[in-house]
């Protein structure tokens, strides 16, 4: 098998991780055709020390970088104004690189520093400053369906230090359908299995059904929400969870929801 045919499989997710990064899908595949090109002439040689997809990204994120990245602009019209693509556009590249080839890409903090020819500490680094820039920028009102006092606590406790406010804490389907009917809430972080035997699920359904927002269910029971069937579990957190997890979550889940487009 040729080299690029071992690369082929990668194609759709740094055809994914260019769009987010120079926000054009346009300019983002003449980099990977670009990256390809340079690649097959042997003009770029692919790192032997890394797996082939991280090495894959690491020769796109050289040529990237030697252009000087000077192809990034926001559509001309605005429609994008306070969309996923306009806040990456608004980040520092080096923090915007990092947060993408974790959150979006999910390398690893030492797969990240490898691709970035970057430290671990200097990656951690990048990561926490776009952390802060997206925790200031996205705050919201934030609905808890948990039906343990202490466990809730705790996830108050984390959302209010990123900055959020809780509308809410529902301990049932029913208290979290007449939390929502006094606020809708910009994110909701759900439990299952509920203190009178109500599903979370349904509680969340409940929310979709009437707006689309931004779901992290963090549960002891994971294999519930694996079937293939919606809500489709994006940010899915198995208890116990570590703080950094949940926080980290938060984030992405309100970075990557799709807004409605504002016209300019």
């Amino acid at each position: 098998m040729s080299l690029l045919a071992r690369l082929a499989p990668h194609l759709p997710y740094l055809r994914r991780y260019a769009r987010a990064l120079t926000g054009d899908q346009r300019t983002a595949d003449n980099y990977v055709r670009v990256t390809l090109e340079a690649v097959a002439a042997g003009q770029r040689r692919l790192a032997d020390s890394l797996p082939p997809r991280a090495a894959l990204y690491h020769t796109f994120q050289a040529i990237w970088c030697s252009t000087g990245a000077q192809l990034e602009t926001p559509d001309s019209d605005g429609s994008r104004t306070g969309g996923p693509a306009n806040r990456l556009l608004r980040m520092a590249p080096r923090s915007r690189q990092a947060f993408l080839l974790t959150a979006l890409e999910g390398f690893t903090l030492s797969e990240t520093a490898q691709i970035l020819d970057a430290d671990f500490d200097e990656v951690e680094r990048l990561i926490s400053e776009a952390q802060a820039e997206i925790d200031a920028e996205l705050a919201t009102d934030v609905l808890i369906i948990e039906d343990e006092p202490v466990i809730a606590a705790d996830i108050e406790a984390l959302v209010r230090e990123l900055g959020h406010q809780v509308s809410d804490i529902a301990a049932t389907r029913r208290e979290a359908q007449e939390a929502v009917s006094r606020k809708l809430p910009g994110l909701v972080l759900a439990d299952i299995q509920l203190a009178d035997g109500s599903s979370g699920i349904d509680a969340v359904k409940d929310i979709l059904a009437r707006e689309s927002v931004p779901v992290i269910f963090i549960t002891a029971f994971p294999e519930r929400l694996l079937t293939g069937e919606r809500p489709e579990p994006t940010f899915l957190i198995t208890k116990p969870f570590q703080p950094e997890t949940v926080k980290a979550a938060i984030g992405q889940a309100l970075f990557f929801h799709p807004t409605k487009s504002v016209a300019a």
